[in-house]
């Protein structure tokens, strides 16, 4: 069997649709379709190469999305301490599975299904004495790109989980402010000057950040974690991109395991600055190790969560 690496991918293909991803941490690295003249149209923001990667691209965020501010959070009464690994403070940030190699369970022409096992035992000294099994896919099909995860604790405690994605999105501008963007959340998480919650949720009506219906980027600098997230009647949840003169639309819908987004112009990305626009789900808020009440799962043993979110590009 061939080692993964980082620079390891697989491509997958529908009609006029592809994917790539890799097994090294189960990332999603383009995503793209052939318009009818064969030009091909970037969905998601790509790379191939491990060394390629900028800002988190396309990363898959277990067992916590987002940052634990300084690392630090208590669990059934127990202290843990995880590594502070965030460029832009001192925190925690985004898991530990987006620098692993995964096994390749499945790959059809359309789908791939990759698996990783975290190990409690060696994770303890990390800060996270919890084992996990964790499968990931990416599917194409006639309604788009979607990925689902399947997360089961295999230990013999109860685990704190959280799953998120990274993926970023454009719709043919040079710079993102040129696009028009819509974002379910009702509230978002007040940040400290270290990027880390201070425990409270502001309401967006009134401020310069409710973006319920569609409004142009412009200059708006996005870190913000965004929670309370209005419905469909099927219970989904839809974030939206979108550029008049490109006459395209791209819709994240994400089921009702994703109880918050985060959306960020990557400002802190010097090369490649404002180019795309994160709009990364999360089954918990930024620090809900910290504050259960904002998404977190209590996952029992042999208990097993899932979800899945879903990625539509069609004109406007």
């Amino acid at each position: 069997m061939t080692p993964v690496t980082p620079d390891t991918e697989l491509t997958l293909s529908f009609k006029n649709q592809r994917a790539m991803v890799s097994p090294w941490g189960a990332s999603l690295r383009r995503y793209l379709v052939i318009d009818e003249r064969g030009q091909e149209l970037d969905i998601v923001w790509g790379y191939s190469g491990g060394s390629s990667k900028r800002g988190g691209q396309g990363d898959v965020l277990i067992p916590f999305p987002g940052r634990i501010a300084n690392g630090l959070y208590s669990f059934d009464g127990r202290p843990f301490q995880l590594e502070c690994n965030d460029k832009e403070g001192p925190n925690a940030i985004h898991g530990f599975v987006r620098s692993l190699p995964w096994h390749v369970r499945e790959a059809l022409a359309n789908k791939v299904t990759c698996e990783v096992q975290l190990d409690g035992e060696r994770y303890a000294a990390r800060g996270y004495p919890f084992s996990l099994h964790i499968a990931v896919t990416y599917e194409l099909d006639a309604q788009g790109l979607s990925c689902a995860f399947v997360v089961k604790n295999i230990g013999d405690c109860p685990a704190p989980v959280g799953v998120g994605f990274h993926p970023y999105f454009i719709v043919g501008t040079s710079l993102i402010d040129e696009a028009e963007v819509q974002i379910p959340g009702a509230g978002y998480l007040e940040f400290n000057d270290r990027l880390a919650p201070t425990g409270s949720i502001v309401d967006v009506v009134g401020t310069p950040w409710d973006y319920r219906r569609f409004r142009k980027i412009d200059g708006q600098r996005f870190n913000h974690c965004y929670v309370h997230l209005e419905r469909d009647a099927e219970g989904m949840a839809a974030a939206s991109l979108r550029h008049a003169a490109s006459g395209r639309v791209i819709d994240i819908v994400m089921d009702s395991a994703f109880s918050a987004v985060v959306v960020y112009t990557g400002d802190a990305i010097t090369d490649a600055s404002r180019g795309a626009l994160a709009i990364e789900p999360m089954t918990c808020a930024t620090d809900a190790f910290n504050h259960p009440e904002w998404g977190l799962k209590r996952l029992a043993p042999d208990e097993t969560f899932s979800g899945c979110y879903h990625v539509r590009h069609r004109p406007m």
